[in-house]
């Protein structure tokens, strides 16, 4: 598990790989995610949107932005969490992920970004 606090608001994410995807063709790795978002602010914060860069082993980089997680942009007073799984595709077993959460704080009106901490996707077998 990897976790980093910024602003008040720490995020935890934990992995898994769920094993490999015939896919046009083409075999894929799958993996699982659980992200934790935790307000250990002063303040109320909601979760409006979220940047994702996906690399994979390949050399291949792809970027996702959208609004919210899991179509839920949750809003969490002090002392909250708010815990969802997502996932992903790459072509290799092995790869990474890293990205943000835009946020925006209750008390000021004002954004700003969570960062997520790089964690690794890593089918088992491919490990030394």
């Amino acid at each position: 598990m990897v976790s980093q606090i910024t602003r008040g608001i720490k995020i935890s994410v934990l992995t898994s790989f769920e094993g490999t995807y015939f896919k046009n063709y083409k075999i894929h790795f799958a993996f699982s995610y659980v992200i934790t978002i935790e307000n250990h602010s002063k303040d109320s914060v909601q979760l409006i949107s979220r940047h994702w860069e996906i690399f994979d082993s390949l050399n291949t980089i792809e970027i996702v932005d959208g609004e919210g997680v899991i179509g839920k942009k949750p809003v969490l007073k002090p002392g909250e969490f708010h815990t969802y799984s997502s996932g992903c595709l790459l072509s290799s077993p092995y790869g990474a992920m890293k990205g943000y959460f835009n946020m925006i704080n209750f008390t000021s009106t004002k954004n700003f970004k969570v960062i997520v901490p790089t964690f690794r996707l890593c089918a088992p077998f491919a490990l030394n």
